[in-house]
């Protein structure tokens, strides 16, 4: 727990610093498995006759799943599939890490057979005291969704807090 912390010029710097475009698919065996997964029975989420029906392209991606990271073997994260190299990076030296939200904000649908660019910034840092973590380090970033025609999708807000 760390009693005091105050951000650094250098960790000012990265405010505005963004990751670089990395591709996201959305499949009908994705939409299918997260459908699935989360426990959606509406047949939109299976059938592409059904989705079609309800006026959709393809079977529309389900709330909150955005497509899969394409993984590039020694670019990627071995676990989450997402780009290691040029994420905007705040060295702060705080231990403990806890996901503060996220929120999505949707502008279009995105549905199977969707290739997404995706683009995280750094947007603001913020410290707050907490009774019982003590100071907390708040990041917010800001991940922009386009679509193959150039379209913005969706724009997710997230933050972390390090403590």
């Amino acid at each position: 727990m760390a009693k005091e912390f105050e951000l650094t010029d250098e960790m000012r710097k990265a405010i505005g610093s963004a990751s670089p475009p990395w591709t996201y698919e959305v499949t009908t065996t994705s939409v299918r498995a997260f459908a699935r997964g989360v426990g959606y029975t509406d047949p939109v989420y299976f059938d592409a006759d059904a989705a079609q029906r309800a006026g959709y392209r393809s079977l529309p991606a389900p709330p909150t799943y955005l497509g899969t990271p394409v993984f590039l073997p020694g670019r990627s994260h071995e676990i989450f599939s997402v780009p290691t190299e040029g994420q905007p990076i705040v060295k702060h030296g705080l231990k403990g890490l806890l996901d503060g939200g996220t929120e999505t904000e949707y502008f279009a649908d995105v549905c199977a057979g969707d290739t997404l660019t995706v683009v995280s910034r750094l947007v603001n840092l913020e410290v707050r005291e907490s009774k019982a973590l003590g100071a907390m380090l708040i990041t917010t970033q800001k991940t922009t969704y386009t679509n193959q025609d150039g379209e913005v999708v969706a724009v997710q807000t997230g933050q972390a807090i390090y403590y």
